[in-house]
């Protein structure tokens, strides 16, 4: 029996320790203890700090501002007279890259109507002097200038239509795909592609639930099959629209349905995959 209160007065004197120790730890517990709980402070933070973790998202590869579509003049029927480049050859904004159908037969047109409007140019001076002089009427003076206004609206609509016969690049790049070629009629494809490829980029698919993680500026890390190497990037802009999911795995059990955020990184080699336009590749996102 005694040795039974014994051990029961140990076991609530323990007890109130404890409580003391849980009542301690409301208040500072460095003021009692100052220099340990400096070390275990020391010991415990790099163990409790959170662990951040890193995006990955399915991307394609393009050239920087994307691949721009040539779609040529809006005639009904265009049919391509004449092709003037090559798939990988560079053109500067504004070269004729193809000519239309029947472009010859209206510069014979323009030629007549620009020496019709001179005729009509030099008959109205004479028609002026000559009224000027009181040896003709305000009325036929009238009609010169009518005639001479309608010669040159003519020659000017014709030379628009000329001018539209020509397919000039709407900016400097490397001629990616042809859609259409001499003899054919352009269709919905256009007549070519066009990426300026000495800057290449990639369009990643973040999904919606991790977009709030990325930001510009960034760092990314590209790689695929058919780069030896991975790629290094920055996060140049983030898309402000969510949209359905293009850039699929193979794996037919995937989700197709997913919603994705596009998210543009800009590359640091881009040089190195200038001829890969549209490469799937996987991309991680630093923390």
């Amino acid at each position: 029996m005694p040795t039974r209160g014994l051990r029961r007065r140990v076991f609530t004197a323990g007890g109130i320790v404890a409580l003391a120790l849980c009542a301690c730890s409301q208040f500072d517990v460095q003021a009692l203890w100052p220099g340990s709980a400096r070390r275990a402070a020391a010991d415990v933070a790099p163990l409790v700090r959170p662990q951040q973790l890193s995006i990955a998202a399915r991307g394609r590869l393009q050239p920087a501002g994307g691949v721009l579509r040539v779609a040529g003049p809006s005639l009904p029927g265009a049919v391509i007279g004449a092709l003037n480049v090559r798939e990988g050859d560079w053109v500067t904004a504004g070269q004729v890259v193809a000519v239309l159908e029947g472009t010859a037969a209206q510069q014979a047109l323009v030629r007549r109507l620009t020496a019709e409007a001179w005729h009509a140019a030099t008959e109205l001076r004479r028609t002026d002097r000559l009224f000027h002089q009181g040896i003709v009427s305000a009325a036929e003076r009238d009609t010169a200038q009518t005639q001479a206004d309608v010669a040159h609206a003519e020659l000017a609509r014709t030379q628009a239509e000329l001018d539209a016969s020509n397919v000039r690049a709407p900016a400097e790049g490397r001629v990616l795909t042809i859609h259409t070629h001499t003899g054919e009629r352009i269709g919905a494809d256009g007549v070519l592609d066009l990426g300026n490829t000495t800057q290449m980029e990639v369009v990643a698919e973040v999904y919606e639930t991790d977009i709030a993680a990325v930001r510009v500026g960034q760092a990314a890390t590209v790689t695929a099959a058919a780069v030896a190497e991975p790629l290094t990037g920055t996060v140049e802009r983030i898309g402000l629209t969510i949209g359905k999911q293009s850039i699929f795995e193979i794996d037919p059990a995937a989700d197709t349905d997913a919603r994705v955020v596009e998210v543009h990184i800009r590359l640091h080699a881009g040089d190195r995959v200038a001829t890969l336009t549209n490469l799937q590749v996987d991309v991680e996102l630093g923390a």
